[in-house]
């Protein structure tokens, strides 16, 4: 339980500390100094939440049975650390092969998009099995973002700034992740209350996701948008 606890810790301030810096890449210059130094904490604290939540999840199922019906919030931690761990890898990828003008094979990224919606699947499944409203229908986010990941790299870019869209839409859509587990887990232990209500759990994605379409709409406007040359064979 000690190292159980250490997780625990290391969870929540890296959890916080990606809720403190999200937004500030968002708002200041793309590319700028700023920009990049607080992107990688913020990819780092991701990171960080997966790899605690993925160890925090297998604990909870396999070594801890005082609590069965926890079992079905360790479901949760096991796809809030893919959910994480999927998002910031493509966010950062995406820079990567910026200037493909083909389909992308790589099975490293491609089997972790196929990850991501094989998780959400399950958890899916789990949360018929539990009766639990928020794992019926927030992993509907996971296959979203896995499809769009796997569409995005199996299909030749169209434009040229189409790395831009990616790398801010997987971002934003790994902090729906981050305060999605905070609405559930974090903010009625601080606050002492219960938040019970499905609507206030999907919250963060109700708000964030058409977020990722305001921004599609002003870059797209604001890069006049132009195709990409396709490579001679």
């Amino acid at each position: 339980m000690l190292l159980f606890s250490i997780m625990l810790t290391i969870h929540i301030i890296a959890g916080f500390s990606a809720l403190a810096v999200f937004w500030i890449p968002l708002v200041t210059k793309k590319g700028g100094n700023i920009h990049r130094k607080v992107g990688w904490v913020y990819v780092t604290a991701m990171y960080t939440v997966a790899v605690t939540a993925l160890y925090m999840g297998i604990y909870r199922i396999f070594f801890d049975y005082t609590v069965p019906e926890a079992r079905a919030f360790s479901f949760f931690l096991l796809f809030i650390a893919t959910l994480s761990a999927a998002t910031a890898w493509m966010g950062i990828r995406v820079l990567r092969f910026k200037r493909r003008t083909e389909k992308h094979r790589n099975v490293y990224d491609l089997g972790i998009s196929c990850l991501l919606i094989l998780m959400s699947a399950i958890t899916m499944v789990v949360g018929w099995m539990y009766d639990f409203p928020l794992l019926r229908y927030f992993p509907i986010l996971g296959i979203i973002l896995g499809g769009g990941q796997l569409y995005y790299w199996l299909t030749p870019p169209q434009n040229k700034m189409h790395w831009y869209f990616e790398h801010y839409g997987n971002l934003i859509g790994c902090s729906i992740a981050t305060l999605t587990a905070f609405t559930v887990f974090g903010a009625p232990r601080l606050l002492n209350i219960s938040i019970t209500s499905i609507w206030l759990w999907l919250l963060p994605t109700i708000v964030l996701t058409p977020l990722i379409y305001v921004f599609n709409w002003y870059y797209r406007k604001k890069f006049k948008i132009q195709k990409v040359k396709k490579q001679s064979a």
